[in-house]
C-alpha cells in the first residue's frame, strides 16, 4: 500500500523528485501539441480543464459482442454537442473509446502482421503509443521498451502499426498527428492480472523517463494505455471521426464486453492528441476546481512517499504523478493509476478516497463509514468538481458523481444484461422501452460500480452511496461482495 515514510536521505529524495518533476514527460510541449509559449500570452497551461460528454456501456455478465462497441460509438456520436471543434469544423478538441481487451481480434491481427500466436487473455498486455513519424525515433522507442521489459523479466512479443485514415480530419489536427504503434508484451511469469498490470505500469513509467532524455526521441512519445485488460483508441478528433479514423474499430470481430467513450470540450486549454480521453483508467465530465491544491499536496508528498510495489531506487520516477502540463483530468487519472497500481487498493476504493461524499456532518453514516473517510482524509484531499467520472481497470467498471452533484449522469439497465450510462438520455435511440428494467440517475456523492470478476445477476447491481461498500471491507473490495 502506498504509505508515507520518512527516508534516511530525505534531501536527496526531494532533489530527485524536483529533477523529475521539472523534466516530466509531459512538462514540455511535444510534437503532438501546439499552444502559445510566449510569457505575455493570456494562455496558461496551469489552468487547463475539461468539460465534456462521458458514456459507459457494459455487459453485466462480461459477454463480449460487436453490439457493445457499436452502442458505445453511437453514444459518442450523439454527444458531439458536448465536445467542441476549432475554427475548422473537422478539427476536434478530442474524442476516443476505451474498450475491454478485444482478444479474438488481436489474436487474428497479431498472427497476420507479426506472425506469432498470442496466449490466452492475461498472458499478454498491449497499448497504443504515439510516436514521431521518423523511423529512427520509432526504432529507438522500440529498443527502450525491449530493454525495460527484459529488465523486468518480461518479453516484447512484437509491434504492429495502427492503420488510420486521416482524410476526414482538419489541417490543424493533421499538423500534429502522430504515428501510432502498438506493442504486445508477454506475461512470462504468469502473474495475476493486477500484478501484471503493475509490472506494465512500472515499465511505462521507466520508458517515459528514458524517452525524455533520449536523443532520438526527446520526449516525443505518449503511451495511450498499457494494460492486460483494456486498450484506448483516441486522438484529436471529433466524435463522428473516431470510428472512421481507426481501421481496427471498423472490423466485425473487434468485440468487447465494455466500453468508455468521451467527447472533449477543452476549457482554458488547447486541444491535443495526448489530452484526448478516455485516458488510461477514466474519463471525466466537469472540472476539478481544487486542482492547484491537489497538485501541490501530491508534489509535497513526493519526498516521503514510498511503495513496496516499486522497490528501492526507482521512487523518484515512479511516484511522480502530477504535472502542470496535464489537464485536470490528466492529473486525476495519473493519481488514480498511481494508487490503484502502486498499492493493494482496488480502483473503487481509490475513487472513494479521491471523490468522497459529504461525510463530515452526515448523521446517517455508520461509524465504520465515517472512520474510513476520516482516516483517508489524512492521506488524500478531495478532488472536488463539479465532476462526473467514469472509471475502469478492466475488472471493475463504474461511474461516480462528486458531492456537488452538478453534472448529469443517467443510466439504464436492460433485460439483456446491459448497462448504459451517459451524460444525458437519448444516446442509444434504438432502445425500446420494453427492454428497460431500471432507469435512474446518479445522485450527489453516489456511485455505480459493476464487478466483472464474477457474473452477477441484475439484483446485485444497484446504485449506492460510495460508503456502502464499507459494510463489506475497509481495505479491500472483494469480488464475492453481495452488498450491492
Amino acid at each position: 500500500m502506498l504509505r508515507l515514510k520518512i527516508p534516511s536521505r530525505l534531501p536527496l529524495r526531494v532533489a530527485q523528485i524536483n529533477k523529475f518533476h521539472n523534466a516530466s514527460p509531459r512538462a514540455q510541449q511535444s510534437i503532438f501539441t501546439r499552444y502559445p509559449t510566449r510569457k505575455d500570452s493570456l494562455y496558461d497551461h496551469k489552468n487547463e480543464k475539461d468539460s465534456c460528454g462521458v458514456g459507459l456501456v457494459a455487459h453485466m455478465k462480461k459477454s463480449p459482442s460487436r453490439q457493445i462497441v457499436l452502442d458505445a460509438n453511437e453514444m459518442l456520436v450523439r454527444m458531439s454537442h458536448r465536445g467542441a471543434c476549432g475554427c475548422e469544423i473537422n478539427s476536434g478538441d478530442g474524442a476516443g473509446i476505451l474498450v475491454g481487451m478485444p482478444d479474438s481480434f488481436y489474436r487474428r491481427v497479431v498472427k497476420e502482421t507479426i506472425g506469432k500466436e498470442l496466449g490466452p487473455l492475461n498472458s499478454y498486455g498491449t497499448g497504443i503509443i504515439f510516436t514521431p513519424k521518423a523511423d529512427d525515433s520509432v526504432n529507438a522507442i522500440k529498443e527502450i521498451f525491449a530493454n525495460h521489459c527484459s529488465m523486468r523479466g518480461l518479453e516484447v512479443i512484437g509491434w504492429r502499426s495502427i492503420q488510420t485514415d486521416n482524410s476526414a480530419i482538419g489541417q490543424t489536427a493533421k499538423s500534429t498527428e502522430p504515428r501510432m504503434e502498438q506493442v504486445f508484451i508477454k506475461n512470462n511469469n504468469n502473474l495475476p492480472f493486477k500484478e501484471f498490470d503493475k509490472e506494465l505500469f512500472i515499465i511505462r513509467k521507466m520508458v517515459e523517463s528514458e524517452a525524455l532524455t533520449h536523443e532520438a526521441v526527446n520526449g516525443n512519445m505518449y503511451v495511450c494505455s498499457l494494460s492486460s485488460q483494456t486498450v484506448t483508441y483516441k486522438g484529436q478528433l471529433t466524435p463522428e471521426q473516431v470510428l472512421g479514423y481507426f481501421h481496427d474499430l471498423q472490423q466485425n470481430d473487434f468485440v468487447s464486453h465494455m466500453a468508455l467513450v468521451h467527447s472533449r470540450f477543452s476549457t482554458n486549454t488547447f486541444p491535443s492528441w495526448e489530452r484526448a480521453q478516455p485516458i488510461r483508467m477514466m474519463c471525466h465530465n466537469g472540472e476539478i476546481n481544487t486542482l492547484r491544491g491537489n497538485k501541490n499536496w501530491m508534489y509535497s508528498r513526493g519526498g516521503i512517499m514510498t511503495s513496496p510495489v516499486f522497490g528501492e531506487g526507482n521512487e523518484a520516477q515512479l511516484l511522480l504523478s502530477t504535472s502542470d502540463s496535464m489537464s485536470d483530468s490528466g492529473n486525476f487519472d495519473a493519481v488514480l493509476e498511481l494508487m490503484a497500481k502502486g498499492s493493494t487498493r482496488s480502483i473503487p476504493e481509490c475513487v472513494m478516497m479521491m471523490i468522497p461524499e459529504a461525510w463530515q456532518d452526515n448523521s446517517s453514516l455508520s461509524d465504520s463509514k465515517r472512520a474510513f473517510y476520516e482516516y483517508n482524509s489524512c492521506l488524500m484531499e478531495p478532488w472536488d468538481g463539479p465532476a462526473m467520472i467514469a472509471f475502469t481497470d478492466g475488472k471493475y467498471v463504474g461511474a461516480t458523481l462528486d458531492r456537488n452533484g452538478l453534472r448529469p449522469s443517467r443510466y439504464y439497465v436492460t433485460y439483456d444484461d446491459r448497462i448504459l450510462l451517459s451524460s444525458e438520455v437519448g444516446v442509444v435511440p434504438d432502445l425500446p422501452e420494453s427492454m428497460i428494467k431500471i432507469k435512474s440517475r446518479l445522485e450527489p456523492g453516489h456511485s455505480l460500480t459493476l464487478s466483472l470478476l464474477l457474473t452477477y445477476s441484475l439484483t446485485h447491481l444497484l446504485t449506492y452511496s460510495l460508503t456502502h461498500l464499507l459494510t463489506c471491507s475497509l481495505t479491500h473490495l472483494l469480488p464475492q461482495v453481495k452488498c450491492f
